[in-house]
């Protein structure tokens, strides 16, 4: 099948995208809320921007998210690099389905993150937040991330699935290549290669001897005797433990490079703490974990605004730049964590928004707290630190963030 004639021009988008994201989204905002862009070695795409749009594109039935049609895509439009069967395999989780296989999918998830569930958490997170900062204190210099943002998440997600933390070090190697954007192919089929086959010894394990972890109770059949074959298993196992830290990591880090960004606001949320929930809100909208939703496509022509997307195309939506809309926001390029971020969409909308939002949320208002009351003088490490930013379109994250922890 060839490729359809479409009027709307293709913006180019230079590697200088992940430094500096919103310096195109308010280029691109002046011409409208849906673009078509392209990525050096990319291929075509939509991008949806407008705060408006995005919130209806989230939960419009008529933007697909099952993987074999999204592949299928791929492969027509011969993205090589997307279109290998392991990678597909990996990605058929419930963030890549349609119902009714995402209801089902679903399901079976959510009895590990309910109310009271999340809650029963804190006291461990409280537990383990404490001990990372004892291992700061006393240093002239640490990197917030590798001391702190990351270890935090990872050992939560580790200990709720029942994955064992020594293995950290390979998971993530993996996740980086997997979420990030461009590499050599031979490198991601690999990572996926590894990822897959670690994961399939550690449910068979599972299987042989269960414990009290979420993972022993995937592989069990629910209460209506529904069960997830082994590679739904595999998909959703990915799913839970990428997602599980990964957003969380980028969360605390940018959050706390935000606030010593600007002063005035780390010491007025160390005066009054009560604030510390409504901060995290505004750290998610402000600049949040997840810069673009994962994909989504179409199977027949679909209006956005004042743009008609064809069939058979590929369509994103940046969570970021929605959430800095200023048609939905008053001063969105400042952080305010006094202003009312309400109705962000750093977690998505509609049947896709995040499992794992309220673990999150905990996560990060019991770190901030013991942050800012265990190290009210924590400063970069140096005042002409730049940010380099993650190479990934998917995740918006810092590679590093060296502080002096100043107690």
């Amino acid at each position: 099948m060839g490729e359809i004639e479409i009027d709307e021009p293709i913006k180019l988008v230079g590697n200088d995208f992940y430094g500096d994201p919103h310096r195109y989204y308010e280029r691109w905002r002046e011409q409208g809320p849906v673009h078509r862009v392209q990525f050096t070695h990319g291929i075509p795409c939509w991008v949806v921007i407008g705060y408006t749009e995005a919130r209806a594109v989230l939960a419009d039935p008529r933007l697909h998210k099952n993987v074999a049609g999204m592949y299928e895509l791929f492969r027509r439009k011969d993205a090589e690099i997307l279109s290998n069967e392991g990678a597909q395999a990996l990605n058929s989780h419930m963030l890549n389905s349609d119902p009714p296989d995402h209801t089902r999918l679903r399901k079976l998830v959510t009895k590990g993150f309910t109310p009271r569930q999340v809650a029963a958490l804190r006291p461990r997170i409280e537990e383990i937040t404490a001990e990372l900062l004892d291992g700061m204190a006393g240093q002239d210099e640490v990197d917030l991330i590798q001391a702190f943002a990351n270890p935090l998440p990872v050992t939560v997600i580790c200990e709720l699935l029942g994955v064992p933390f020594e293995d950290r070090a390979d998971f993530q190697s993996w996740t980086r290549v997997l979420v990030g954007s461009g590499g050599a192919m031979e490198d991601r089929i690999a990572a996926t290669q590894a990822m897959s086959e670690y994961l399939r010894k550690l449910i068979a394990a599972k299987q042989s001897h269960p414990a009290a972890d979420l993972l022993s109770g995937l592989v069990q059949p629910g209460e209506d005797g529904e069960r997830l074959d082994e590679q739904e298993l595999v998909a959703m196992s990915f799913l839970l433990l990428v997602a599980g830290h990964e957003t969380t990591v980028n969360l605390l880090a940018n959050g706390t490079y935000a606030l010593l960004h600007d002063r005035a606001q780390w010491d007025a949320l160390r005066a009054d703490p009560s604030g510390i929930p409504a901060a995290v809100e505004e750290f998610l909208r402000y600049e949040g974990p997840v810069g673009w939703s994962t994909l989504r496509f179409t199977s027949e022509p679909v209006r956005i605004g004042e743009i008609t997307i064809p069939a058979g195309e590929l369509v994103y939506v940046a969570l970021s730049a929605a959430n800095r809309d200023p048609a939905r926001y008053d001063t969105p390029g400042e952080l305010d964590i006094k202003a009312n971020a309400g109705g962000h969409l750093a977690f998505g909308h509609g049947i896709h928004f995040c499992v794992g939002a309220p673990l999150a949320r905990m996560e990060a208002e019991i770190a901030f707290s013991a942050l800012l009351r265990r190290f009210p003088a924590l400063d970069f490490a140096d005042a002409a630190y730049t940010p380099q930013w993650q190479q990934s379109i998917l995740f918006r994250g810092l590679g590093d963030l060296p502080v002096r922890p100043g107690a």
